[in-house]
Formats: C-alpha cells, sequence, structure tokens
C-alpha cells in the first residue's frame, strides 16, 4: 500500500534487514515457532509480573510490534487478518503474552490518527515504538500555553514495563465540560507502580502508571469521543498514510484484538486436552487411553467446532474490517456505527464460544488431571476467568449498543 508523502520535516523510516521483505505467511509461521518457548515462560513472567525482558527482545526482533506499522515509519504494514491470525497464535502459546503483543503492537493504529509531529518523535530513526495505554480513571489535563499539564494514576497499563511510550485517557478541561482525549508520553516521563496483585493474568505486567503535573504539547494530544465509544477520534483521518485502515473507525480493531487473546486461548486449552487425551488412560478397566473413549471424543470435536468457529469469525471479521475501510476511501460509503457494532458483535461472540469450549475442555480434563495445580489448564483457567472480565468484552454492554443503535436510528 502506497504512503502519502510525509511533510520535508519528516523523513521515512527505512525497514531494515530480512524484515523488510518478510511475508504475512512467515510471520504466522514465526509466531508458530515461538509456542514452546511462550509455554515454557509463563511461569517465569508470572513471577516477575511481566514479560520478561530477554522475550520481549525476541519478538521484537521477530517483527511482531511492527506488523501494523506504518511502512512509512519502519513497520511491515500488514493488513488487519494477518494481526489477528498472529496475535491468535501467540496467545496460543501464552495468554499473558498474546494480552500484551495485542495491546501493544497494535497501537500503531491510534498512533495513525496523531499529528504527523507526534508520529515522527515516536517513532524516531529507528521505528521502535512499543505503547501500552490505559483508559480508566482518565487523567485531568489543564490547557496552557501550547498544551496541557497532566495528573493522573492510570490502573491496568498492560505491557507498560516494556514499552517506550504511553498512549492513556485525559479529560480536558473546558468551559462546556471535560472534554475526552488521547495522548502520547515518553517512557521518561512517567513512573510504575507495581499494584497488580490478581489470580491470572499476572506475566502481562498490567501496572498504575502515574504523572504529576506533566507537559504534554498540543500536537501529542488526539480528541476523542471518549470511553463508551473506544476512545473514537474525532477526525479518523491519517495524514501520513494513504492506507484506508489508518482512516477507519478504531474501536472495533480495538475490541477484536483482545477477542483474539481469548480464542487463542481457547485453542491452547484444546492443544492441552488432546495431550490429555493421548497421554492418559481412564480410571477404570480396561484402562483404555482416553483418546478412544467415544464420550472424549464427542467432547474433543465438540470442542474443536466451537474454537474453529471463533478462530474464523474474527479472520472474516478483520477482512471486513480491511472491506468498510476501503469502501470508506473509495466511495464514501460510511465506516458506520452499526458496522462498527456488527464487527464488535463477532469479537465477543468469538470470546463467548472460546470460553465454552474452555469450560467443556477443563470439566473433560478431570479432576487429577485439568485441575491439579501446575498443569497448564489451571493456568488458562485462572487467566481466561480474568481476561472476560475486561469491559469491552462484555456480551450484554455489545447486544445493547446494537439495538439502542438500531433503534434510535429507525425512530
Amino acid at each position: 500500500m502506497a504512503s502519502a508523502a510525509l511533510s520535508a520535516d519528516h523523513q521515512p523510516v527505512p525497514v531494515k534487514g530480512e524484515l523488510a521483505a518478510i511475508t504475512p505467511h512467515a510471520l504466522l509461521e514465526r509466531a508458530r515457532a515461538f509456542r514452546p518457548r511462550l509455554r515454557a515462560m509463563e511461569a517465569e513472567a508470572e513471577r516477575q509480573g511481566r514479560l520478561p525482558q530477554d522475550l520481549m527482545e525476541e519478538l521484537d526482533g521477530a517483527g511482531f510490534f511492527r506488523i501494523v506499522q506504518p511502512r512509512s515509519f519502519g513497520g511491515l504494514e500488514c493488513d488487519v487478518p494477518t494481526f489477528y491470525k498472529v496475535m491468535m497464535e501467540l496467545a496460543r502459546g501464552s495468554t499473558d503474552v498474546g494480552w500484551v503483543m495485542a495491546l501493544v503492537s497494535g497501537q500503531p493504529m491510534v498512533l495513525a490518527r496523531f499529528p504527523e509531529q507526534a508520529q515522527a518523535e515516536a517513532y524516531g530513526t529507528t521505528g521502535e515504538f512499543r505503547a501500552s495505554g490505559s483508559f480508566a480513571p482518565p487523567g485531568k489535563a489543564v490547557p496552557v500555553d501550547g498544551g496541557y499539564r497532566v495528573t493522573a494514576a492510570w490502573q491496568n497499563g498492560s505491557g507498560c514495563d516494556i514499552s517506550t511510550h504511553f498512549m492513556p485517557l485525559v479529560m480536558i478541561e473546558a468551559p462546556d465540560g471535560p472534554q475526552p482525549a488521547q495522548i502520547l508520553i515518553d517512557r521518561k516521563d512517567f513512573q510504575i507502580v507495581d499494584d497488580w496483585n490478581v489470580i491470572g493474568m499476572r506475566g502481562t505486567g498490567s501496572k498504575r502508571v502515574v504523572v504529576n503535573d506533566l507537559f504534554v504539547p498540543e500536537h501529542r494530544v488526539m480528541r476523542c469521543h471518549g470511553m463508551m465509544r473506544g476512545a473514537e477520534p474525532l477526525d479518523l483521518a491519517c495524514t501520513t498514510s494513504d492506507n484506508p485502515m489508518y482512516s477507519a473507525s478504531i474501536s472495533p480493531f480495538l475490541i477484536s484484538q483482545t477477542a483474539c487473546v481469548a480464542v487463542g486461548t481457547a485453542r491452547a486449552a484444546l492443544d492441552h486436552y488432546e495431550e490429555i487425551l493421548r497421554t492418559k488412560k481412564s480410571a477404570y478397566p480396561p484402562y483404555h487411553e482416553k483418546g478412544t473413549d467415544p464420550i472424549h471424543q464427542r467432547n474433543y470435536g465438540t470442542a474443536f467446532r466451537l474454537v474453529s468457529t471463533a478462530e474464523a469469525a474474527l479472520v472474516q471479521a478483520g477482512h471486513e474490517f480491511m472491506d468498510y475501510a476501503q469502501e470508506w476511501q473509495a466511495s464514501r460509503v460510511p465506516f458506520d456505527q452499526m458496522r462498527a457494532l456488527r464487527l464488535r458483535s463477532i469479537a465477543v461472540q468469538s470470546v463467548q464460544l472460546g470460553w465454552e469450549a474452555f469450560q467443556l475442555i477443563f470439566h473433560a480434563g478431570g479432576t487429577s488431571t485439568a485441575a491439579r495445580e501446575g498443569h497448564p489448564l489451571t493456568r488458562i483457567l485462572r487467566n481466561f476467568n480474568v481476561l472476560r472480565t475486561h469491559a469491552v468484552l462484555q456480551m450484554e454492554d455489545a447486544a445493547h449498543a446494537v439495538g439502542r443503535t438500531t433503534f434510535a436510528v429507525a425512530s
């Protein structure tokens, strides 16, 4: 995809080394090859309460942080379906890794809506950019000459330890009431407070991020609609790239990237269930392998169907995202709220399918195996339960939004 010319003040950042020619298929194969490595480090990530530094460097070297980063800023500029596939595969190796990678490596889609100067500063001369973020509680931004003074203590900054930047939500003080915006902060300008004490998703390092009276210049601020619409930018247009995915509704992507982690986690559970069926015998005579039991075969097939459907739905939603973006650019067919809600609905339903598959797997896995401390399915149980508490993955909220929007338009 050709990129719009950058201004004379900013020069394109070249894609370096073998990453310049890497294909989407090769990226996916790399993610698959990482699976044993990711599973082997899960306990260490939980112990550290973050992704280990050496692992982060390996993931960075593989190009995973640059999948949807614009090519003009040193990225690979792959499409959204490729991003979803790779994130599901990484989550299949580790829910913690999948979660951090999905959220952090998806941030170039948001940064593309910021002014060109902010993008150029963030990517620098190397294209190295890893940003975490948080919407709650929003920080306080007070207008001053040339920008804003920001004070905040944002919660749940997943991946903040490995990030070069932070992109949270603030409320700008204004005469007619607070106005929501996202801001771009350098790593040197925020502090991390380790308050991440949870039963699951321990390795994500979703800690509190604090700034006190920090000056943020105007060009590092993106006005948006606020949390109820996924911090949708007021102006969707990207001025630095002609690729339509950078000028499309952003909220469906942000919700789907988290759904990919849930579905990848469900696929991991299916892997572990298959291992149980291939290596364990029944508890009763004649002690046949569990995989020969028709009940286990049916359970496996049912879980396989649920997970496969969820994967296919998310990938198709990624293709629809690209189609909607292209239609808006080429023909001005709006990427409107109902289209965004369609993609959001697919995402949350995919999470539900993955959860149903996992419940079946955990129940069928057996108390002496799946429920025993140290078995991979016990970690997945903790992680999946915490993951499903995320605000954007609530099925009831998505359903209400569809009905509310539909009938408001009809009336």
